[in-house]
């Protein structure tokens, strides 16, 4: 490729310019761009483009600049001034401008390298292994003409546009990683994402750091890196959506410290949106100082769940809604306590914990991956074609780049797992044996079958007239406690757990009793609900931080370096603190808003907590301090 200039109108300075930013986009571009792009480029300073367009592409061998720029130019104050604009100066734009048109022509030429040939061998292998038609169809397109950067299948991933679920390998038209962006302009198309991304890897030295996945992808294609990079940090900013409004929300995530990626299942109910399963991702991440190795899968305090979710700015969950993607899907950040505790003891559901079958390489990309698209995805749910297991899916195929998961497509979380274990990307063999797969962490079963075996204990020494645990849980609070004193030390311990579950029972009736009245009263804009309503429009408007974090910095793009991070902890700290008080606040309205028999066997269930707890100490004293067993 050679630059040539059109100097016709040009005065000396103004030529002397021209040639000076010829000669400095030649050194920025790679070595392999400029020898495959073999041709002549006449540059030209033309007045009658528009106001806001720097420069453009008029024909495959011709690039316009703006006249208009050059006595801004000429004069250095205001070419290195600060502009306002994404890369810093008036200069430093036209660079850029220079560098994203010739990119496009790049795109346009086709002419890549015989090594990338391989990506249509890629292809086909795919389909014989898959036998998918959508596939084969996008190969043979494919056979027609070498590729381009902006229809790689691989640049795509990165970029946003994924595979639609059930559509035959095509690609989806919105692309949901809007948050975070350099220049909004990117999401145009394929064609103006590969324009803005190659500026910012050619000119930005913490281009590396802020898109990583780019930036390795970009250097392979050229098989060259630019000189100036940042030292990155050696890990991620994140922030933990746990519902402990008491501890800094933001933290690190060091890949290397991963030990294994599981997909975590949370089993099928009978619920409409639960009736599949829920798909996420489990971190097992080791304590600091613990080398990687089984023995990381007991720091359960250190490990991270990766869970797309509707998150819904409301407190109803509409199926309608869901059906018609009013929820935005967001990549929430969760601990594991909570995620066993959600499943396993409010929803009764039990916990898969499989592990995928990841080079160490592919891991920590697809931990990479995720910390990117914690901060960059702010996409739309669809209970049927965007929901979690396709949202999973798509971060691993972006995170992994691995072939196998380019034919796979599913909608339902647990014909996921029978996916990934068939083309041995998972491996169930951890779960074949019930009892070590629980005492290994593999799974976490429901509390309901162990509620049922206390309940058996209960069944054992008192002559209750019920046979499930369910018709014991049912039964008034006053009805239940009238057995208390009859219990003997094992009995009460398990009498113990029982009232346990039947106030998280109690809270969960009172919880949806007051969703109903709220929408009611809301609806026929009955008062009532004045203050409780307030304060949870105010926890809805500040809890989405936690799923979208973009939204704590004004400036910036990808993953937040060092120098944003000490105003990611103030703000999150500020918001955090907010959060606290409001459900505190919250939590005070509410029981006064409860109906007087739903708050009277509330107050009953907790009193026989109270009474249950004196009851144990005092037989635990009388037997000599034994040791429960």
């Amino acid at each position: 490729m050679r630059l040539s200039l059109d100097s016709a109108g040009l005065s000396a300075a103004e030529r002397q310019l021209s040639q000076q930013l010829i000669a400095e986009a030649m050194a920025t571009l790679p070595p392999s761009f400029i020898q495959r792009l073999d041709r002549q480029i006449r540059v030209r300073w033309l007045d009658d483009l528009p106001a806001n367009a720097y420069g453009r592409i008029n024909r495959l061998d011709a690039l316009s600049l703006n006249a208009n720029l050059l006595p801004r130019l000429l004069d250095p104050q205001q070419a290195s001034a600060p502009s306002g604009q994404p890369h810093g100066n008036l200069r430093r734009e036209v660079l850029a401008t220079i560098v994203h048109e010739l990119t496009h022509l790049y795109d346009r030429a086709r002419l890549w390298p015989d090594a990338d040939k391989n990506l249509l061998q890629r292809c086909q292998a795919r389909v014989s292994s898959s036998g998918m038609v959508g596939l084969a169809d996008e190969c043979r397109g494919q056979s027609a003409r070498r590729f381009t950067l902006s229809d790689d299948p691989r640049l795509l991933d990165l970029a946003g546009w994924q595979q639609a679920v059930g559509k035959r390998g095509k690609r989806e038209q919105d692309n949901g990683q809007n948050s975070r962006s350099p220049d909004l302009y990117e999401l145009s198309n394929s064609r103006e994402f590969v324009a803005v991304n190659l500026e910012y890897f050619l000119l930005d030295p913490s281009y590396a750091c802020r898109r990583p996945a780019l930036q390795r992808y970009f250097a392979a294609h050229f098989a060259w890196t630019p000189v100036k990079q940042q030292t990155c940090a050696d890990g991620y900013a994140y922030l933990n959506a746990g519902r402990d409004f008491a501890r800094q929300p933001l933290g690190q995530l060091d890949p290397a410290r991963v030990y294994e990626v599981d997909y975590l299942l949370a089993e099928p109910n009978q619920q409409w949106a639960s009736r599949w399963g829920h798909s996420m991702l489990r971190l097992v991440i080791c304590a600091p100082g613990r080398p990687r190795g089984p023995e990381c899968r007991l720091d359960l305090q250190e490990h991270l769940v990766l869970s797309y979710r509707a998150f819904v700015g409301d407190v109803q969950l509409s199926s309608w809604d869901g059906l018609t993607g009013a929820y935005p899907s967001r990549l929430f950040v969760l601990p594991l306590a909570q995620v066993i505790e959600e499943y396993t003891k409010v929803e009764l559901r039990g916990l898969a914990s499989v592990p995928l079958k990841l080079q160490r390489a592919e891991l920590e990309q697809l931990v990479e991956r995720a910390a990117e698209l914690h901060w960059s995805y702010d996409g739309d749910y669809w209970f049927l074609s965007n929901n979690c297991a396709v949202e999973t899916l798509k971060l691993l195929r972006s995170g992994t780049g691995r072939d196998e998961l380019q034919a796979l497509d599913s909608i339902m979380p647990n014909g996921l797992l029978e996916i990934l274990d068939g083309r041995g990307l998972a491996d169930r063999s951890v779960l074949a044996d019930p009892r070590e797969a629980l005492r290994l962490g593999y799974r976490f079963d429901s509390f309901r079958d162990r509620y049922q075996a206390m309940f058996a204990v209960l069944r054992a020494q008192l002559p209750v007239p019920q046979e499930q645990v369910e018709d014991w849980l049912q039964l008034p609070a006053e009805q239940r406690r009238s057995w208390f004193a009859r219990a003997d030390l094992r009995t009460s311990a398990a009498l113990l757990l029982l009232e346990q579950a039947a106030l998280r029972r109690q809270l969960l009736l009172a919880q949806e009793d007051l969703k109903q009245r709220y929408l009611k009263a809301r609806e026929q804009q009955q008062p009532g609900f004045g203050e409780a309503d307030s304060t949870l429009r105010q926890i809805l408007a500040n809890s989405g931080f936690l799923s979208r974090p973009a939204e704590l910095l004004d400036a910036g793009y990808g993953l937040p370096q060092r120098n944003e991070w000490q105003r990611l902890e103030q703000e999150s700290t500020t918001r955090q603190q907010t959060l606290r008080q409001l459900s505190d606040d919250l939590d005070r309205e509410v029981r006064r808003l409860l109906e007087p028999q739903r708050l009277a066997e509330l107050e009953a269930g907790e009193a026989n907590l109270k009474q249950l707890g004196t009851h144990l100490r005092n037989l635990h004293k009388a037997s000599g301090g034994l040791v429960l067993p």
